[in-house]
């Protein structure tokens, strides 16, 4: 049985307990969880076991090899008896003291380990909050293990010992415990080293054993005057997967630009987070923190929402444990696609609950890669259901912001009408190319959902806004048509191929040239469909007149659904920041 199956096994205990806490909470009057908070936590997790199936060479296959190298003591026997197994887990938890020791008090290091702590809750949801991208330095610190020569399965148990016991320390319906607060870590001692007050912020850093905390100066005990306040001093805000693992590299590659010296530069990756130099300060002071000032990220979230998400969830549960239990007999390609759905689900999920997309935008998005997947995966009878839902999703999503224009559709309904027309040439297109001989009428009603696009990208921008947007478009397109000129295109497809190019050139161009005249993320969200639009159509023409590519499912429709999203988004964005009636609806696009 792989580490993975373990966790899926082991999730319905998890989840058990999340239950039993909440009704303890509520007996009490003391509920500590808030349904955004608890699935996006949840959610972290999911992702950081998912994406572990690519990150697990790393760790383990790092520590194999040095283990095979240099290992001083590969006495298996010892290792394997009862008193090897117990000094392994004590190895491990001391290794464990100094990576999370340093995933607090270097940069480079906490900005993995910062999901962990970004839940402005405590409960055992936070507990299962977890990075994605620990694994990519984190291995460094159990090297010694290897060397002394501690096995790599021994090395796995005892890991995975000190992450599941840490499971239950992480709630507020546990008191103080006596003498166990001073010896074990404990739900005390963890609610201490959640904390952002000064008393306790960086404090209690073991994972089992306390022992390192005393040794090293950085035991405390909790204070019944002092309540803890969790989460971090530069609050995340939001309930998005991917940011959150982002963010504190997102916020030092910032710094690291704006430093002018090199040594700066350098030294805000592995100085304490918030460190800045006295010219970083000069140029760009801090706000010093102030605990007072503290407020939980608590957007409104309607019933329906609520609702949607949690069905959402409970599939994109399933859909994981699943992935955990037979992703190690995939090849690392089909991983990833189902990852990228997955992903995908979890990333929505989050928009909706903080209203940056809507329900039907939600679905539009998990359609597409559930499409994709299908098809590159060879699950054909279900690609031929979620390649038309998905483009009768993005017409549900006009048609709903259609009905919200009541107060200004005639200024809006020309290029709604354009987006309609648009995407029905796609949906027609991609219904032709489901069967075989149908390809020129697919080309077809591409074609014509184009020239729809590129007569809705000169709503607001002239023609030619972008002339070395042309002249890249035109360079580009030429080039490659005339490749596909001399790598077989045939006679008969020469003409039709030919409009076809001008047509995406043109609709790129003007797309880019739009974006320029306008300056807001609304257009650049189109422009950058219209260059998806580019890429996906040049992967399918490679694929169809030159050679066939690997997987090509993935690269031609990944890019496809990418520029479809991003343009029916884009398009709708933009007309809203200009119609009254949305605005006062102040509502995301595709709500319902």
């Amino acid at each position: 049985m792989t580490p993975s199956q373990i966790i899926v096994l082991a999730t319905p205990v998890f989840l058990l307990l999340i239950a039993i806490e909440l009704a303890v909470g509520y007996a009490r009057g003391r509920n500590t969880y808030r349904f955004d908070d608890a699935l996006t936590s949840i959610g972290l997790g999911m992702l950081s076991q998912i994406s572990a199936v690519f990150t697990v060479a790393l760790r383990f296959g790092l520590y194999t090899a040095v283990f095979s190298a240099v290992a001083l003591v590969p006495d298996k026997s010892f290792w394997t008896s009862p008193v090897g197994w117990l000094a392994a887990l004590v190895f491990y938890d001391f290794c464990y003291y100094w990576h999370h020791r340093l995933g607090h008090t270097s940069a480079l290091f906490w900005a993995a380990h910062v999901v962990h702590h970004q839940s402005e809750d405590y409960n055992l949801s936070t507990a299962l909050r977890q990075t994605s991208s620990g694994a990519l330095f984190g291995w460094i610190f159990y090297v010694p293990m290897a060397v002394a020569g501690v096995p790599p399965l021994v090395f796995g148990v005892v890991g995975l010992i000190d992450l599941l016991y840490q499971y239950w320390i992480h709630t507020q319906q546990i008191g103080r415990l006596g003498w166990f607060d001073r010896v074990f870590a404990s739900p005390s001692n963890h609610r201490v080293h959640h904390a952002v007050n000064d008393r306790y912020v960086d404090k209690n850093y073991g994972g089992v054993f306390m022992l390192w905390d005393h040794l090293f100066g950085s035991f405390e005990d909790e204070d019944p005057r002092e309540p803890c306040v969790y989460g971090t001093r530069s609050p995340l805000k939001s309930w998005d997967p991917l940011w959150a693992n982002a963010e504190v590299y997102a916020a030092l590659w910032h710094e690291s630009r704006q430093a002018r010296h090199w040594r700066d530069k350098l030294l805000v990756w592995f100085q304490p987070p918030g460190w800045q130099s006295a010219a970083m300060a000069a140029d760009s002071p801090k706000t010093p923190f102030d605990i007072n000032q503290v407020k939980r990220f608590a957007p409104p979230v309607s019933a329906s929402v609520r609702r949607f998400a949690a069905a959402q969830f409970a599939l994109l549960l399933t859909g994981s444990g699943l992935y955990l239990w037979f992703t190690d007999g995939w090849p690392l390609w089909q991983s990833a696609v189902w990852f990228a759905v997955l992903l995908a689900g979890l990333w929505s999920v989050g928009a909706v609950l903080q209203s940056r997309i809507g329900m039907l935008e939600a679905l539009m998005i998990e359609s597409a890669a559930l499409s994709m997947a299908t098809s590159a995966t060879g699950w054909i009878e279900w690609h031929w259901v979620f390649k038309p839902l998905t483009m009768l999703l993005a017409l549900a999503v006009v048609g709903v912001f259609w009905r919200a224009q009541t107060g200004a559709l005639a200024a809006q309904s020309k290029p709604v009408v354009w987006l309609v027309v648009a995407l029905t040439g796609a949906l027609a297109g991609d219904v032709f190319l489901m069967f075989e001989g149908f390809f020129i009428q697919g080309l077809v009603a591409f074609l014509l959902g184009h020239l729809a696009y590129l007569m809705l990208f000169r709503d607001r921008a002239p023609l030619f806004a972008s002339r070395p947007g042309w002249l890249i478009c035109a360079v580009i397109g030429a080039a490659f048509y005339g490749f596909l000129w001399l790598n077989g295109l045939p006679e008969a497809l020469r003409v039709p191929v030919a409009v076809y190019v001008s047509t995406i050139v043109a609709m790129g161009s003007v797309a880019i040239g739009r974006a320029v005249v306008l300056r807001d993320v609304p257009s650049c969200m189109v422009a950058a469909g219209a260059a998806f639009f580019m890429i996906s159509d040049a992967t399918l023409a490679f694929n169809r007149f030159v050679s066939p590519l690997p997987h090509a499912a993935i690269g031609v429709l990944s890019t496809y659904y990418a520029a479809q999203c991003l343009i029916v988004m884009g398009v709708l964005r933009g007309l809203q920041k200009t119609s009254p009636a949305a605005a006062n609806k102040a509502q995301p696009t595709g709500s319902t």
